[in-house]
Formats: C-alpha cells, structure tokens, sequence
C-alpha cells in the first residue's frame, strides 16, 4: 500500500465533531505533504458555530492555508461533483452519527452528504472517520448499514471512554491517509476494531 499521494485529488469532508478538529487538521497537511490536491468540503456547522475548540472563522482559515482551495459549502457546489468525477477519493472525518445516520438512510440535506451521494454515484471510494456518542447505541444499526455497503471504508475505530461514555465510538484520526490509501486498492484498512482506550 502506497502513501503517495502524486496526483490524486481528495475531498475532505468535515462535520460538527468540534472536539476532534485539532487531530484531524494535522491529517490534512498530511494528504497535502504526501502530494495530493486536498478540496476541503463543510457542513453548514462549520460555518456558524463557533465553540470552546475555536470559533469558525479560525478552523476555515486553518483550511484555506492548508489546502490552498476554497471550500466547497453548499449543495449547489457540491452537486457538481458527481458529473465531474473530480475525485479520487472523499473522506469525512470527523463524521459524525448526525451525518451517519443521515448517509445510512439515504439523505441528502447538506454539502458534505451531496459530496457522498456524488462519490458513490461514481462507485469511487468513500472513507468515513466516525466520531458519536452513539456508536453503539441507536446508531450502531446505521453503522451496520454502511459497513456493508459497496464503496464505503473506514477508518479504524473503537471505544474512546467506555466508563464515562459506553456507547461512543471515535476513529483513529491518525490513520485517514492510510486508510483512504487502502480504499483507494480496493481494500478495507486492517484491523477495524481497535482498542482507543487503555485501561491502567
């Protein structure tokens, strides 16, 4: 499995997982780093909450320098990539259960669920990093749906405080780019159950 990314265009997709901004932009400039062209896509989320992990306009500008392109930010910009094909590889993280359940059940009511349809519209792959509360709650079934479905990766995931928080599962963000790499063969990143907390 190859980590060059020389001429490949990724999408990166983020949703309202705020906590989890500070470990994926690093995940970004790695893509970038590694040769890709990054085209960063929000959800509305992004683009009017501001919260205690910092305020939009800091985590818009942090994308803006990162990939050097503007942000896709509404259906309407976002529509167009499905005739265009324009990329390789679409990965959301953080992805939300808001945005997984939406994705499991068909919906498509924001830029990044539009981006979705229209990589799966081209039978490209689509790497999800999730990040909700309930993993193993009600969304576990919308989880289920996806696993199986044709198209759509991981990025290995488990439990991040199964005292405090049993049901919440969170990816390992440190993994996108190698997991966006094995979907791009065709494969699923191994192990996709990993252990995120350790006890002591």
């Amino acid at each position: 499995m190859s980590l060059d990314f020389t001429g490949i265009t990724v999408g990166y997709a983020l949703t309202g997982s705020h906590c989890t901004f500070d470990e994926v932009m690093p995940q970004i400039q790695r893509f970038v780093d590694l040769g890709a062209r990054v085209i960063p896509i929000v959800s509305t989320t992004i683009l009017t909450t501001d919260t205690r992990f910092g305020t939009s306009n800091h985590w818009q500008k942090q994308l803006k320098d990162i990939t050097g392109n503007d942000m896709i930010t509404t259906i309407v910009e976002a529509e167009p990539l499905g005739p265009s094909k324009l990329l390789d590889v679409l990965v959301i993280a953080p992805c939300t259960g808001n945005t997984t359940s939406r994705l499991a059940n068909a919906i498509t009511d924001s830029p990044v669920l539009m981006a979705a349809k229209a990589q799966m519209r081209n039978q490209r792959p689509l790497v999800l990093a999730i990040s909700t509360n309930d993993g193993l709650g009600l969304n576990a079934a919308n989880i289920a749906k996806l696993l199986v479905a044709k198209h759509i990766y991981f990025v290995p995931y488990g439990q991040d405080n199964p005292v405090q928080k049993p049901n919440s599962l969170v990816a390992r963000m440190e993994l996108i780019p190698e997991a966006c790499a094995a979907a791009l063969e065709g494969k699923q990143l191994q192990p996709l159950i990993i252990e995120r907390f350790q006890y002591t």
